[in-house]
C-alpha cells in the first residue's frame, strides 16, 4: 500500500490506485475541496507536492491548469496514489466560504484519462 503523508496532518496508508482526491478526504480526514466532482474543471481540489510528484499528468489536468495559468499546484482529482507521496492541502473547505467541499468524486478518474508526461 502506498503511503500518503499530508504535511501537518500525518501518514495514512492508501489502496493502490485509489484517486488522491479520495485518499485525503477517507484516509487522511481532510476537507478537500472538490467542486466539479473530480472532473478536472474547476482547480478546487489543488495540492502541493513536498515530494513524490508523479512523472505523468491526465491530459485534462495539463489543459485546465494551462488554462488558469497555475504553477507549482497539481489536481488531486486527476493523480492516482501508485507510490508514496508527500503533499501540502492547500485548498480546504474551512475558510473557503463554500457550503460544501462538492459533490463526491467517483471512483475512477474522469474524464477517462489520457496520460502525458509532466
Amino acid at each position: 500500500m502506498p503511503k500518503l503523508t499530508v504535511e501537518g496532518v500525518g501518514e495514512f496508508e492508501v489502496p493502490a490506485g485509489k484517486r488522491l482526491v479520495l485518499a485525503l478526504c477517507d484516509e487522511a480526514g481532510i476537507d478537500q475541496l472538490h467542486s466539479c466532482g473530480g472532473k478536472a474543471r474547476c482547480t478546487t481540489c489543488r495540492v502541493e507536492f513536498v515530494e513524490g510528484e508523479p512523472t505523468k499528468m491526465t491530459e485534462a489536468e495539463k489543459k485546465v491548469l494551462e488554462e488558469r495559468g497555475l504553477s507549482g499546484v497539481r489536481l488531486s482529482c486527476q493523480i492516482l496514489c501508485d507510490h508514496d507521496m508527500t503533499v501540502r492541502a492547500i485548498s480546504r473547505l474551512e475558510g473557503s466560504g463554500r457550503a460544501d467541499a462538492g459533490p463526491r468524486p467517483a471512483d475512477e478518474i474522469e474524464p477517462p484519462p489520457v496520460w502525458v508526461d509532466v
